[in-house]
């Protein structure tokens, strides 16, 4: 999930860095403070066929949460039913808040036990996580057919961590958690992802959406926002109250419990954006909401309808920026710029998924592109970014720094696909990308499918491999 996380941070480093040019990063920062313009004319649909449905025999996920009374512990059950494309004896679940980013904030996800008629044995792998391990693995008691379903169930504790903003954390009178709990690792026609954690502040997880039933059990006095279309809560009994939600199409889920003031409202193309704010919050829920919705309006103009009904966005208190999640947002620090780059991941990530280990271009380059709707760059700022060493391709383990990494798929990723389009033209590019992106909804997409989109387009796929985002392979034969 990503995602720009202590931005300003990251762009005093850069510019520090011997011989390094402003980044693409940089140059959209130097420019928050302009107005965003209105959205663009929508693109032709071309050839596009209409948008993909999700795969009917997506995984179904059900959790059934508690955060206790001190709102540092979180207790909870996962219920999966999956139906794998591959045979396998086996179910891989990621376990995210035990990479060692996380981990040293003081998080931790123990499973306590897994249970499920075809359960015969489980355990922990390390994957290059802090103890107990990044992997959960539930061995069967024979082997599953493709188009053959079991269902397993898990124990687990969520220990909330306190320091920097992170996917897990605590504050006074606020906890979150994203990716909390065992995460399904499953890339359909692939197999297991059993991908090492790393060091550089980025992701590292594949996961399929899955039809997602969330209930959080939480002190009456706070109030929940979360991934998914959120039914009111129960009625208080012994001091806490039940929220639930649904989200049909949900590779992860986020959650964020405090003395949240929210504003609601509906955009003219049908979405109900929910935000959130703490007590002393430099911006009102109301301009926050009106932020999200002009967000949406000007990425639906580039790249087609949003892709949920519903959209949460808490704003914590922590400075640090945001992390995106399936209709919803974890954003720290009042940034519309930040804000416009977590919105475009509900297209690129939550809807058009990725390996994030693999190609993590995918979605932070696409996502750092999308910020040219507000704030557009010059065709010299970004020949000079693609100047930058290094192939924006690269896997997450060929990362030695987060600078390194913040530079090659944000900055030159993000330059290679504004330069593409200008090569291109914008209209055929536009409505390329708007294909790729109908085509590829909801699935996990690969470099071959970008370079499948743009076979028409040789000056875009000239650009994205000098930049090495592909490479001869994925071009079209």
């Amino acid at each position: 999930m990503s995602a720009r996380r202590r931005l300003l941070a990251l762009g005093a480093v850069l510019l520090l860095l011997p011989g390094c040019g402003a980044s693409f990063v940089d140059t959209f920062a130097a420019e928050r403070s302009a107005v965003p313009q209105e959205p663009a004319a929508p693109p032709s649909d071309g050839d596009c066929a209409q948008r993909a449905e999700p795969d009917p025999d997506r995984p179904v996920v059900e959790l059934d949460l508690r955060l206790d009374d001190d709102l540092r512990t979180v207790t909870g059950t996962e219920s999966v039913v999956f139906t794998p494309d591959l045979p396998t004896d086996e179910l891989v679940f990621r376990l995210v808040p035990n990479g060692s980013r996380p981990a040293a904030a003081g998080n931790r996800l123990v499973v306590d036990a897994a249970r499920g008629d075809d359960v015969a044995g489980s355990g922990y792998e390390d994957a290059g996580a802090e103890g107990p391990g990044g992997l959960f693995v539930v061995r069967l008691d024979g082997e599953l057919a493709a188009g053959e379903a079991t269902e397993v169930a898990l124990d687990f504790t969520l220990a909330l961590g306190q320091g920097g903003f992170e996917r897990v954390g605590a504050a006074d009178g606020v906890s979150w958690w994203a990716s909390g709990a065992p995460l399904l690792a499953w890339e359909p026609g692939v197999g297991w992802a059993r991908d090492p954690f790393v060091d550089v502040p980025g992701e590292t997880a594949t996961s399929p959406v899955a039809d997602t039933t969330v209930a959080v059990s939480a002190p009456e006095a706070l109030t929940v926002l979360m991934t998914g279309d959120q039914a009111e809560p129960s009625a208080p009994q012994d001091g806490r109250r039940t929220w639930t939600s649904v989200e049909p199409v949900a590779r992860d889920v986020s959650v964020a419990v405090g003395e949240f003031d929210t504003a609601s409202a509906t955009g003219d193309g049908g979405v109900e954006v929910t935000t959130g704010v703490l007590p002393g919050a430099d911006v009102a829920a109301r301009e926050l909401t009106a932020w999200t919705l002009t967000a949406i309006d000007q990425l639906e103009a580039r790249f087609g309808p949003f892709p949920y009904a519903t959209l949460t966005v808490p704003l914590l208190a922590d400075d640090g920026g945001g992390i995106e999640y399936p209709s919803s947002i974890l954003l720290a620090g009042a940034d519309r710029l930040v804000l416009l780059h977590e919105v475009a991941h509900m297209w690129f990530y939550g809807m058009v998924g990725d390996s994030q280990f693999r190609d993590p271009w995918l979605d932070e380059a696409f996502a750092t592109y999308a910020e040219s709707v507000a704030s557009p760059v010059s065709a010299d700022d970004a020949a000079r970014v693609l100047g930058t060493p290094g192939d924006v391709g690269a896997a997450m383990d060929q990362f030695d720094t987060a600078a390194g990494y913040f530079r090659r798929v944000y900055g030159k990723g993000g330059a290679a696909l504004v330069t593409a389009r200008e090569a291109a033209g914008a209209e055929a590019f536009d409505a390329a990308l708007r294909c790729y992106v109908d085509a590829n909804a909801w699935t996990i997409a690969t470099p071959d499918d970008v370079a499948r989109a743009l076979a028409d387009l040789p000056a875009a796929l000239d650009v994205l491999t000098g930049a090495g985002a592909l490479d001869e392979d994925d071009l079209p034969g």
